[in-house]
């Protein structure tokens, strides 16, 4: 027993070393007890984030859009299974006010809340379904992008970990010219720091052209041009007080006329985060989108 001592003593002694050191930005000494530092300090990364999966069963274009089938599995499904799939999500479940949606959801193994049918869009979906939720960072993954890819979830919630960014998201290079001008297709503006400036439905920027060429012809002439214009991938991450607040917003102008809930924030000043991402997504808006979704999925299974 007294030759345990000393080496109790030392184990004493590098244990206040250790506890002194954590918090502070000074240099350990070689006998620091770097097991001891981890065992206080190391937070897992798994959990970070909660995901929810807003979906509504009375779309217009599409009525009944999360329950379509893709690959024999209903399109809420991959959402939530992809959703499930980014390392830092520690939860993922739908959020809806039709009882079918979340049956469909409960009979394929997943989770589901029932909120009311009041709510305006999937924001303040999102935020009723996460307001009892014990949680930091929430994600708001649409319910029609069954293609989203984990990794980009994953590359939208780090920017609210290692900044003091209110909101994030993430844009992806524009596929086409026929894009650019496309309503459904989301474009975003930002500054030299990746802050978002705006969020349109249509071309911006507007690019000036010369000798009465229209801007389609130009992007058609020269593909490069395309490069100046980035797609809005329809992916928010949001400090959950932010949320909140916003939730509890009227309407503002802008989203008012472009349809667009993200320009709520952009007008009462919060600051959102656009990561570019290369990864290109296909959100389900069309009969069309629908059918080459399906295809995409079918030819990956078989």
């Amino acid at each position: 027993m007294y030759g345990q001592r000393p080496q109790n003593r030392n184990r004493r002694r590098l244990a206040v070393e250790t506890n002194a050191a954590i918090g502070s930005n000074r240099v350990p000494s070689r006998k620091f007890d770097i097991e001891e530092f981890n065992r206080l300090c190391w937070k897992p990364v798994k959990g970070a984030a909660v995901a929810i999966i807003p979906a509504r069963f009375a779309s217009a274009r599409l009525p009944g859009k999360p329950l379509l089938p893709l690959a024999g599995i209903p399109m809420i499904i991959h959402v939530l299974r992809r959703a499930a799939s980014a390392s830092l999500v520690s939860r993922a479940f739908v959020a809806t006010d039709d009882r079918r949606i979340a049956d469909a959801v409960a009979d394929h193994g997943g989770e589901a809340v029932l909120t009311s049918e009041s709510a305006r869009s999937g924001t303040d979906r999102v935020a009723e379904a996460a307001a009892g939720i014990d949680a930091e960072i929430i994600v708001n993954v649409q319910g029609d992008e069954p293609l989203i890819d984990p990794a980009t979830i994953d590359a939208a919630i780090q920017p609210l970990i290692d900044t003091e960014a209110d909101i994030s998201t993430t844009s992806e290079p524009m596929s086409s010219a026929e894009d650019v001008f496309n309503p459904n297709v989301v474009k975003v503006l930002t500054n030299a720091d990746g802050q978002a400036l705006y969020f349109s439905r249509s071309p911006i920027p507007y690019i000036r052209t010369d000798n009465g060429v229209s801007l389609m012809e130009t992007l058609g002439r020269d593909a490069g041009m395309l490069g100046n214009y980035r797609k809005h991938s329809g992916l928010y991450c949001y400090r959950k007080n932010v949320l909140m607040r916003l939730a509890r917003m009227e309407v503002s102008a802008l989203e008012q006329l472009e349809g667009l809930e993200q320009l709520r924030a952009l007008e009462c000043g919060y600051r959102i985060k656009v990561v570019r991402v290369d990864h290109q997504s296909i959100g389900v808006d069309t009969e069309q989108d629908y059918h080459r979704v399906k295809k995409i999925l079918e030819e990956n299974i078989t």
